[in-house]
C-alpha cells in the first residue's frame, strides 16, 4: 500500500497506538475481535519493555522476561491485524477515486482474505495458556485388560511414542521398564523433553484398545485388549513441596528377565507418598538413580493431581472437553484387521494404522488440538 500512502505526501499512521474503533473504519472494515482486550495486551508489552530497558534485578528480568517473550508474536500479530485493516480501509476509500479504483480492486480481495486468518490466530492467542504446556512431560503406559496381549499392546504403544518423539526431535528417556515373559510391559515409565512436548502429549492419557489376533492366540480370533497412557506434565521441586515425613522409602531386590539379568543387590526403591497413598518405583541398578527417578515421577504425579484439582474448581464438565486426562476413559481404537485407528472423542477415523504405529501422529494429534481450541473458543465467546 506504499502507493497510497505516498499520495499527498502523508506519512503511515503509528500502528502500536492506532485505536480499532469499530465505527471509525470506512466501509466493510470491521474489527471481529475484542478490541479492548488486544489494546491492554499491547499495553502490557510496551510496559513490559520499559521495565526491561530500565534493568531489574536478576530475578525480575527473569520473570518480566519470560512475560516479554510470550507476548513479543503476538504483539506482532496484532501490528499485523491492524496494518491490514488500515490498508483495506484505505484501499476502500480508494475506489471511489478513478485513477486509484484498479490498484485497489486488485489489493482488496487478498486483504479480505488474509485477514479472517489474523483474526482466527489472535483468537487463539487471547485463549487462557495451559502453563504446563513449554514442560517437558513424564509418559507411563501400563497394560489393562486382556493379560499378556494387553502387555504386548503397551510395548507397541511404548514403540509409537518413542518414534513419534524421535521425527519430533524430541529427547526419549526411558526411566522403568518392566518387561513380560514374551516381551510385552508391566511397567513403563520415559521422560520426553523437547519443544511443545506435553502441549502435544496431553491427548494422549487415557484407555487405548486394540482388536487384533494375538501372537498367543492359535484360533486366529480377534481379541479386544486394552493398555492405559498417563501424559504428566514435569514437575520442578519449587512446583510441589513434599515434606520428608510425608514420604515413605523401601529399598528391594529389583528384579529382572532372569540369566544374566537378575539383580542382586537391593537397589530398587519404591517411595509411597503417605497423604495419597501414590506409589512409586524404580529399579535401575544404581539405587541412587532410582530415588532421583522415583522422585520425578512422584513429583510429575502430585502436580498433576492438584491442576485436575484446578480444573475440577474452574469447570464442573471439564470431563467431558478433549484433554480432561480422564484415564478411565476409553479414548481409542487400534483394529488392526481393518487397518484403522479410531479417537472416540472427536469421531476422527483413518486409515493410516501402519503408519500411526510408526510413530505419525501428527494428524491425530493436530485434530484434537483444533477441537480443543474450537471447545475453548466457544466456552470464551471469541
Amino acid at each position: 500500500m506504499s502507493a497510497k500512502r505516498s499520495r499527498g505526501g502523508a506519512s503511515a499512521p503509528c500502528l502500536t497506538c492506532l485505536p480499532l474503533d469499530q465505527d471509525g473504519l470506512p466501509g466493510q472494515t470491521r474489527p471481529m475481535l475484542p478490541i479492548d482486550q488486544l489494546d491492554q495486551i499491547t499495553r502490557r508489552f510496551d510496559y513490559l519493555e520499559a521495565k526491561l530497558a530500565e534493568g531489574a534485578s536478576p530475578a525480575e528480568i527473569a520473570l518480566l522476561g519470560r512475560e516479554y517473550s510470550g507476548l513479543k508474536p503476538v504483539v506482532a500479530g496484532i501490528l499485523d491485524y491492524r496494518r491490514a485493516l488500515v490498508d483495506l480501509a484505505e484501499a476502500e476509500e480508494m475506489l471511489a477515486d478513478p485513477e486509484m479504483r484498479a490498484l485497489a480492486e486488485e489489493e482488496i480481495p487478498g486483504l479480505r482474505a488474509r485477514i479472517p486468518a489474523m483474526e482466527q490466530a489472535l483468537r487463539l492467542a487471547l485463549l487462557p495458556k495451559d502453563a504446563a504446556d513449554a514442560r517437558p512431560a513424564i509418559l507411563e503406559i501400563r497394560p489393562g485388560t486382556g493379560g499378556e496381549e494387553a502387555a504386548l499392546f503397551a510395548a507397541d504403544l511404548a514403540r509409537m511414542y518413542q518414534r513419534h518423539a524421535e521425527r519430533m526431535g524430541w529427547r526419549f528417556e526411558i526411566l522403568e521398564q518392566q518387561q513380560s515373559d514374551l516381551g510385552g510391559i508391566r511397567e513403563f515409565t520415559a521422560h520426553v523433553q523437547g519443544e511443545g512436548v506435553f502441549a502435544r502429549l496431553k491427548y494422549e492419557s487415557g484407555v487405548h484398545r486394540v482388536q487384533r489376533v494375538p501372537e498367543t492366540e492359535a484360533g486366529g480370533r480377534i481379541h479386544t485388549s486394552a493398555a492405559t497412557v498417563a501424559v504428566l506434565p514435569e514437575a520442578e521441586e519449587v512446583d510441589i513441596d513434599i515434606p520428608a515425613a510425608d514420604l515413605r522409602i523401601d529399598t528391594m531386590r529389583s528384579s529382572g528377565a532372569g540369566g544374566q539379568h537378575v539383580n542382586t543387590t537391593d537397589s530398587a526403591v519404591r517411595i509411597t507418598h503417605i497423604p495419597t497413598g501414590i506409589m512409586v518405583t524404580s529399579s535401575e541398578k544404581s539405587q541412587h538413580q532410582n530415588r532421583a527417578i522415583a522422585m520425578q515421577v512422584l513429583r510429575a504425579r502430585l502436580f498433576e493431581l492438584e491442576r485436575e484439582k484446578a480444573d475440577s474448581a474452574r469447570a464442573a464438565d471439564r470431563k467431558a472437553q478433549v484433554g480432561s486426562g480422564d484415564r478411565s476413559e476409553r479414548i481409542r481404537t487400534y483394529n488392526f484387521p481393518q487397518g484403522r485407528m479410531t479417537d472416540h472423542r472427536i469421531n476422527l477415523t483413518l486409515y493410516a494404522l501402519p503408519q500411526i504405529m510408526a510413530g505419525d501422529l501428527a494428524e491425530v494429534i493436530d485434530a484434537l488440538t483444533a477441537h480443543d481450541q474450537a471447545a475453548r473458543l466457544a466456552e470464551a465467546g471469541l
